[in-house]
């Protein structure tokens, strides 16, 4: 969700621009999550912790179950396209030269980076203690993962994504004990989410996302080892790619048991769309990795046609430029309050989206003061 897709600047047969589709699609969903974090700031009824709760909220209808539902495509594209912008980048470094020690010492800075804005930034925003695990955690610790692991084949990174991906609903972890703190955290923060032992709350497990950021990785790898050309004719196959996979999740759903952490219990589309995302099963990230393909292919016909700086194509293309300063902001933005400041009043659907609204306005303005700030002073502002 945070890393930067960066240029490729080898030989005329390789990348020599940015993917602007790349930007679009994380743009896409970082609107999406501007209106899913505005909603949890100040209405009263918002849903969440699908999968922790066994059961979803009966005080939601169709409307504000829908308004949750389209939240779900943001971690899984964020994750995934930040394995494919570290691919990108280590691919440019070891191009013009870098030696592997400051490669490596350079992810892991960014790694660490976001675990501290993740205690210092991110928990406070929610009001949550700041051994929150939430999703900027998981990709910090992806990062440090992949420091080591981007030296493996990616044939191997491949099929160890897949294995963990379609086999994490049966890691058994009781051999770490729950009651106590130390072994109750690292369950939460390995695979086992959940919020029962104060200051020990993670809902974004590093084992399943590691897994989704290696798909990244994959496809990242593949992106530059190929040219414009060829990338930009993957928009037919990456729709295909999406229609496919949404269609699996529905097959999945109606076998009604392996890969459904949450089962359906009747034929209820709010039931069939009621899944675990704490942690992520096989059939939500079917149906969310399935939507990043069409946001991807998407954002390839968009580049074509020439629109990615014209318009809302523009300020969508410019969000996704710059991912960690837009994430970072916008929760104060939308919050409003100091930490542990209740909220006032609640706002009904149309207040805030109103909101919503006014802050991607506000938003496309700071972003766009900053991208400068971060041209003048790249040395200083590279992390964020």
């Amino acid at each position: 969700m945070v890393q930067q897709t960066v240029q490729i600047t080898e030989s005329p047969t390789r990348l020599s621009s940015r993917l602007q589709f790349i930007d679009f699609a994380r743009g896409l969903v970082m609107i999406l999550m501007a209106w899913d974090h505005a909603s949890n700031f100040w209405m009263d009824v918002h849903g969440g912790l699908e999968g922790i709760y066994a059961f979803r909220n009966p005080a939601m209808d169709f409307t504000m179950f829908m308004a949750r539902f389209v939240s779900h495509w943001c971690a899984p594209t964020f994750v995934f396209l930040s394995g494919v912008s570290l691919a990108l980048s280590v691919n440019r470094r070891v191009a013009r030269g870098d030696g592997d020690w400051e490669i490596t010492s350079h992810i892991v800075i960014r790694g660490l980076l976001l675990l501290i804005f993740e205690a210092l930034i991110v928990s406070p925003a929610f009001d949550l203690p700041y051994l929150y695990f939430g999703v900027i955690a998981a990709i910090g610790v992806g990062l440090i993962l992949f420091s080591v692991g981007r030296k493996l084949p990616t044939s191997v990174i491949l099929a160890v994504s897949l294995i963990v991906i379609l086999n994490q609903q049966w890691l058994d972890l009781s051999f770490i004990p729950m009651d106590v703190a130390w072994g109750h955290y690292l369950r939460r923060i390995l695979a086992e989410p959940g919020f029962s032992w104060r200051p020990y709350f993670a809902l974004y497990p590093v084992i399943p996302w590691v897994g989704v950021m290696g798909l990244g990785w994959v496809f990242g790898t593949f992106l530059h080892n190929n040219d414009r050309e060829r990338i930009m004719g993957l928009k037919l196959p990456l729709a295909a790619t999406g229609v496919a996979s949404i269609a699996t999740f529905f097959a999945m759903r109606l076998l009604n048991g392996y890969g459904n952490l949450v089962r359906r219990w009747s034929n209820d589309i709010l039931d069939w769309l009621y899944i675990s995302k704490y942690p992520p099963s096989v059939a939500f990230l079917l149906v969310t990795l399935g939507g990043t393909c069409l946001f991807m292919a998407l954002g390839i016909l968009i580049e074509e046609r020439g629109w990615s700086r014209k318009n809302i194509s523009g300020a969508v293309h410019q969000f996704g430029r710059l991912p960690l300063f837009f994430y970072l902001t916008h929760l104060w933005l939308y919050r409003l309050r100091l930490p542990k400041v209740p909220r006032p009043f609640p706002l009904d659907l149309w207040q805030t989206l109103g909101l919503w609204t006014v802050g991607l306005a506000v938003l496309w303005v700071l972003c766009s003061r900053y991208e400068i700030l971060k041209r003048r002073y790249p040395r200083f502002l590279r992390y964020i």
